[in-house]
Parts: structure tokens; sequence; C-alpha cells
């Protein structure tokens, strides 16, 4: 078995122990804290499969806000959010104290069941805040995953047509559709046998890959031409901001000439907000950055504030076309989730988060560029308030540095600052803090990018 190194120093320890020599740290606190890193990550290894990846060798204890506490009681700063999940941060005293209303009233009834005010008026909001006209209807789900799942659903039903296209770099989830539809094979695809059948991909813009967006009409175009006909496609689902992909923007004019070709055909036009919702782009939906509107997003993650939330939102002529029970789920819209969401639509508002998300991602994006110099590695600084990614790539050759950002996530972390990455080839470093992280926070986290990334 290969060990992290916080496991082999505590084995290194229990084998001195065993030999009766004095180990090296010789603390008492030093061999406490090694020897439970090995137990548990020993017991992680010995009772979940390798599949579930973890980034962080250390074991969460408590957290608030923006601040992590291990079970050795070291401090983080969580610039990971729960992959975005956290934009109000840790326990926000407003979440917490909805939750712990409900959990006094019901925890469970199933919504298709027993429904319940609190799931309706929810639905009531998102359709009065989503930047889609006319009349909107909201269904609600746990998991982003099952939110995009549903949107294929309600496409295929209201148009009579199965067709599905996608972009390359895109992520939609892990279950067998959501596969199908992450135009990433690594980690995501490989092993898992056949796709779904009638998902397509188009390459998605960008300059680092060299692809305009002539490039991608171009290629939808050759695509309709060679393998699918326009009038047997459902939908064409785009993230407004590629979250695993590489946190790469959604050019204006690729969704402007989407809009048009979907009207054009009769395709439905599906955004999937799930990492880009609820005020991480500087506004509470990313689509409100363009001047088109999609038939249906889905949205999930912060939505809930920590609490396993999503949902579908579209015009209600297509959330209609489905019959009664073609929705729906056992947990779909937990009511301990759907309190949750109401007060992070509070906090959002009360807190002017999306302003916050404006001011810090500024702030950040301008102090990677001020390191460009002493980093010659930075190939590029992008972000849409707050969802700001850095990518690297080696300076002689311009290849992708995935090892760079690893080196950098694992250095990062040994001072206290939790990194996450992404893109298709793992070499772009994302900052998903929570957008109520305090001030003086945010600048010992930047001092710390400024160590990780010239050292």
């Amino acid at each position: 078995m290969r060990y992290p190194p916080c496991d082999k120093a505590a084995l290194d320890i229990k084998a001195a122990l065993e030999a009766g020599l004095e180990p090296e740290p010789a603390s008492t606190h030093e061999l406490e804290i090694a020897m439970k890193n090995l137990d548990l990550n020993t017991r992680r290894s010995l009772a979940t499969p390798r599949g579930v990846g973890v980034v962080c060798n250390l074991y969460a204890e408590r957290a608030e806000n923006a601040t992590l506490w291990d079970a050795d009681g070291k401090e983080y700063i969580d610039f990971a959010g729960g992959i975005a999940v956290l934009n109000t941060g840790h326990g926000h005293p407003k979440v917490k104290a909805a939750i712990q209303q409900q959990l006094e009233r019901f925890t469970h009834t199933a919504y298709q069941i027993v429904p319940y005010e609190s799931y309706v008026s929810l639905a009531e909001r998102i359709n009065g805040l989503v930047p889609i006209s006319g009349l909107k209807k909201t269904a609600f789900f746990t998991t982003g995953v099952e939110a995009v799942e549903n949107a294929v659903k309600i496409a295929r039903s209201h148009t009579g047509r199965a067709g599905v296209i996608a972009f390359t770099g895109g992520f939609h989830g892990r279950t067998l559709l959501g596969m199908g539809l992450t135009g990433k094979v690594a980690p995501y695809k490989r092993s898992f046998g056949p796709m779904p059948n009638d998902i397509y991909h188009v390459p998605f813009p960008g300059h680092t890959h060299q692809i305009s967006v002539a490039d991608s009409l171009k290629a939808l175009d050759l695509l309709f031409q060679s393998d699918i006909d326009p009038a047997r496609v459902a939908a064409i689902i785009i993230e407004p901001v590629q979250g695993e992909g590489g946190f790469n923007i959604t050019p204006p004019e690729l969704m402007t000439a989407l809009r048009r070709i979907c009207d054009e055909h009769g395709i439905l036009l599906i955004a999937d907000e799930v990492q880009t919702g609820f005020a991480r782009t500087g506004k509470l939906f990313a689509m409100e950055h363009h001047d088109v509107e999609v038939d249906i997003m889905c949205i999930a993650k912060s939505l809930g504030g920590g609490m396993p939330i999503s949902g579908v939102v579209g015009r209600a002529e297509v959330m209609d076309s489905p019959a009664p029970g073609g929705l729906g789920g056992t947990y779909a819209g937990n009511p301990l989730a759907v309190a949750a969401a109401h007060a992070v639509l509070d906090v959002i508002q009360e807190e002017a988060l999306c302003e916050r998300a404006n001011e810090l991602g500024g702030k950040l994006m301008e102090h990677l560029n001020t390191l460009r110099e002493a980093c010659p590695a930075i190939a590029d600084v992008r972000g849409l308030g707050s969802m700001v990614a850095l990518e690297l790539c080696d300076p002689a050759s311009g290849e992708p540095d995935a090892a760079r950002v690893q080196q950098i996530q694992g250095k990062a972390l040994e001072q206290g600052l939790i990194l996450l990455s992404c893109g298709v080839h793992g070499n772009v470093l994302r900052f998903l803090y929570p957008l109520t992280i305090p001030n003086e926070q945010f600048d010992r986290a930047l001092a710390i990018l400024s160590n990780v990334l010239t050292a």
C-alpha cells in the first residue's frame, strides 16, 4: 500500500516504537497527530473505494464562515467552499436558524406524497429571480446532476426528440447521463463502458486551446451535416462559465448564436448554472451577463448553503411537458434544504453578496496578475465576479503544467490554504472562497498565494 506523506511519518514513528527506539518527531503531541492521521487514512482506504477521490488528507472537525479546523485543531482558510456550495460560508447563522426551525416542525414527508408550503414559496421566489421572461415553473431535486438529468428529460418530453448537444470541457455530473454529457474523459468516463446514445459534443472556444467562437459554430454546423439532423435535437446544454473544465467563460457571441440556432431549429437551450449560480459570478445567475435567455436552467450547490438541494426552472409550457409522476424523487425538495435555501436567498440580498463577489474577484485577479513576472508559469488569469481561475503552463514549452498545480496545492495546504484544481489538463487553480469571507482573512490567503506561486 502507498501512503501519503502524513501516513508515512506515522508509519516511521510506529516502526521506531516497535523497535524500542526514540521516534522522530519525539513530542507526544506530534506523535498523537501523526498516529491519528495514519489511523483515519488507513480506515478510509480500507472502508471506502479508491474511486471516491479525496483532495486533502486532513479530516474536518468544525467550520465557520471561511475557516475550517481539522481533527487536530489546525486552522485552514477554505478556498474550496465544498466545490462552490458555500457562497454564504460554513454555517451561516441565518441558515442554521432556518434549518433548526424546520427541524422542530418535520424533516420529511416526500413532497409528492404530502406537500408543504415552503417548497411552493421557494419555487415562487426562484421563478421571480431567474432571467427568463414570461411564466416560469420550478421543480426541486437533490443533486446537481439530478437537475441536469431532469432538464434533459423535460426537454425530450417537450420536443419529442432525443438528441442533446454539449461542449468539450463541460461538466454535468457523474451519473450515466451526466457522464455522457460531460466533455472530459479522465477521471469521469474512464473504464465506465459505453455512454448513452444521441449525445454529441462541440469544441468549446478558448484562446488557451486556440479555438474561436467561429470554430465552435463551424463544428456545430458540421455536426448537423454529418451526425445528427437538427430536427432530432431536443436541447443544447452549456455552462455560462465552465466549472471542472477550467472556469472558461462562455463568450457572449457564442451564447447569442446558440439562441439563434435553437430558435431556428426548435431546439431548447439549457443553462447549467449548478456552479455559477447564486452570486458567484457577481450576479445572482451567470446568464444575467448575457443578452439572451435560455429555456431551462439547472441550479444547485450554493442554493442550499451546504444542504443538498437542486432545481430545474424554465418556461412554464416547457416545464409542464412531463406527465404527473414523471418528475420527482424521494428526497427531492427536502424541507430542511428548502428552509436553508430560503435563508440563503435572504443572506445574498441582505449582505449584497453579488457586489461582494465583484469586489473580491477584482482584488484577487489584480493580485494574481502582479505575480506574473515572479511566476512565469502563469499562462492566464480569468474570471467573472468571484469565479476566478489561474492557468499554469510550462514557460518553455507552453504545455499545461498539472504537476505544478499539484505542487502549489500541497504547499498551500501546508500553509493553511485549501485550493482546488480543474481544467481538461488539470493545470488550472480555481478559487471558490465563501463570499462572506472577512477582508483580513482574504488578505492572508492572498499572501499565501504569493508565497506558493513565487517560491
